[in-house]
């Protein structure tokens, strides 16, 4: 008996100085991690000074819970039973199922959560931290064991169920997906610009080198006098703003009574790689408020017509303002800001890449001419949640052969557009890097000093809960660059879905201060605010109404004078590819 104790306590203690072992092999190989692997679809961007440091604290708190857990998963082997995780790449059956399935589902865990916590442990500044958390996130994502057919148990079930069937379609999906250059995240071939998406009734009424402007069709007896602009992102097509009828913004404003105008911006090719942001501004947004005042005989009336940008688009919208402003020209009566990031201080995730060094790769890559590629923007929004937006089609699309459900969104999403060099290489030195716009003097936009002290017109800013692009204390900041009266909303979801939230589906929520009260930060604001049920959009169409003047008869014709109908609606630009 005594002989057998020896022999147990011998062998525990081998099993603990493997793990131990183990261990500090990991941590030596943590420390002296090479990023740029798990990070080659990414943008490149300095990798964190090596070795790496830590806190001791947290590092031994850390190795002690890893030893344990390590300790009691290799005891119990393959009869292990299936974690207990609301992961959803191993909450299948066919993952409990499957004795080494869910070990190896187990394991990756463990292992996956001890990589994130050490890179939580590294004793730096905050930004060393985010870029070695997202560096390691990008490299567990992929090392998932459900991305390969191999140790994926569901996709093993499926290939045996279908005999075979799954894998070959898998193998066509891959071609095809190979073929037209990016993961499929929906069934593309369901969806049409102009038939069942972007389906609003209007026409073109001006065409410029960088823009068509689009009149709708009103839906109302009569339309409020003063016109209603919107300014989508140029990193994206306009319909986003008008998917299908049901969930359209830009049909819910007409249906309000407004006339209304979208900018959709041209998908620019190799011809307009010189473009440089001041183009954009004085030739596309500034052209654009012209244009529309023109329209409706608004033109050099002072608050002639509202506006809203949305995410970059409202940058732009406020940039073009401020040049306005500087000039003496106040012709928006009221602004509505959507995730738009005017204070780029607290800019998300998107910080990991930006520094100098890689401010000054992409000036000379294409600083004086030259195009930012629409796949590689995709490629780097999709990265930042690969888990969602990458493996996941990885996986259902070519390991388990299924064909994603159509989704007008996704569809809106793969849809790329390209960038000029100069505009992408101006706006990331003087708002990412050096957050130039909310400083008064410090951007020089079209010739003029942009002071954004100058906008004291009503602003309606939004900002959703959960963005990982426009994170919500960055979209709340707007409410202290702008000195006019302003209304700040937050509503539930991310940066698309919290935005297109249409009121007849009556799902998530948002938040208001009635008291109406703007603290200097977003969490003391948040102290204050009430939750409501159901969409934004109804609060804001309320506060629109206000801004948007008497009401008049709806025009009977679209444009005005020189501008007349063109193409109908969509028009031309929004069909080019990237």
């Amino acid at each position: 008996m005594e002989d057998q104790k020896d022999l147990w306590a011998q062998t525990a203690a081998q099993f603990q100085e493997t793990l131990s072992q183990s261990w500090t092999k990991a941590l030596v190989n943590f420390q002296n991690l090479d990023f740029s692997a798990a990070t080659a679809a990414m943008p490149p961007m300095a990798a964190p000074s090596a070795p790496l440091h830590f806190s001791t604290e947290k590092l031994q708190q850390l190795q002690q819970q890893y030893l344990s857990e390590a300790a009691v998963l290799l005891t119990q082997g393959f009869s292990a039973a299936a974690p207990k995780t609301d992961d959803k790449r191993f909450s299948g059956a066919a993952w409990s199922d499957n004795p080494l399935a869910a070990y190896t589902a187990a394991l990756y865990l463990l292992n996956s959560r001890t990589l994130m916590g050490l890179a939580d442990a590294v004793d730096s500044d905050e930004k060393t931290r985010n870029r070695v958390r997202f560096a390691v996130e990008q490299g567990v994502a992929a090392a998932a064991p459900s991305n390969f057919l191999a140790f994926n148990a569901e996709a093993q079930k499926k290939a045996i169920e279908t005999k075979g069937e799954s894998i070959a379609k898998g193998l066509q999906n891959l071609l095809h997906d190979v073929n037209q250059g990016h993961v499929s995240m929906t069934d593309e071939s369901l969806f049409t610009v102009g038939k069942n998406v972007a389906t609003t009734e209007g026409a073109v009424v001006f065409t410029g080198e960088l823009f068509e402007l689009i009149e709708y069709k009103p839906l109302t007896a009569k339309v409020f006098e003063k016109p209603f602009l919107l300014v989508p992102p140029c990193i994206n097509k306009f319909y986003i703003l008008d998917l299908q009828p049901e969930n359209s913004l830009i049909r819910y404003a007409v249906a309000q009574g407004h006339r209304t105008f979208v900018v959709s911006w041209r998908n620019p090719q190799a011809d307009l790689g010189h473009k440089t942001w001041d183009d954009y501004i004085e030739d596309a947004v500034i052209k654009a408020i012209a244009v529309t005042g023109d329209i409706v005989g608004k033109s050099g009336v002072e608050g002639g017509i509202n506006a809203l940008g949305f995410c970059v688009g409202g940058t732009m919208l406020t940039t073009a303002l401020a040049v306005l402003a500087a000039r003496g020209q106040h012709p928006v009566a009221s602004a509505t800001l959507l995730t738009t990031l005017l204070d780029f201080n607290d800019s998300g995730i998107m910080d990991v890449f930006i520094d100098e060094a890689f401010v000054q790769f992409r000036e000379k890559e294409m600083g004086q001419g030259g195009l930012m590629k629409g796949r590689d923007l995709a490629s780097t929004f999709s990265f930042l949640r690969p888990n969602d937006l990458v493996w996941n089609y990885v996986v259902g699309n070519y390991l388990k052969g299924e064909t994603p459900p159509p989704f007008d969104l996704l569809y809106w999403n793969s849809d790329a557009t390209n960038l000029p060099g100069p505009f992408y290489a101006w706006y990331l030195r003087n708002t990412y890097l050096e957050n130039k716009l909310v400083n008064p003097g410090a951007a020089t936009v079209c010739g003029e000093q942009i002071d954004l002290g100058l906008l004291d017109l009503p602003v309606y800013v939004y900002g959703s809960r959960e963005d990982h692009i426009v994170p919500i204390g960055g979209a709340y900041a707007s409410t202290q660059a702008l000195p006019g009266k302003k209304r700040f909303v937050m509503g539930a979801s991310g940066h698309i879905a919290g935005v297109i939230n249409p009121p007849a589906k009556n799902k998530r929520s948002y938040w208001i201060r009635g008291d109406g009260k703007l603290p200097k930060t977003h969490a003391a604001w948040l102290q204050g605010a009430v939750e409501h049920p159901g969409s934004w959009w109804t609060d804001w169409s309320q506060w629109l109404q206000a801004q948007a003047g008497k009401q008049i008869a709806a025009p009977k014709t679209y444009g005005r004078g020189k501008y007349k109908a063109g193409t109908p609606a969509p028009g031309n630009y929004v069909l080019a590819k990237a």
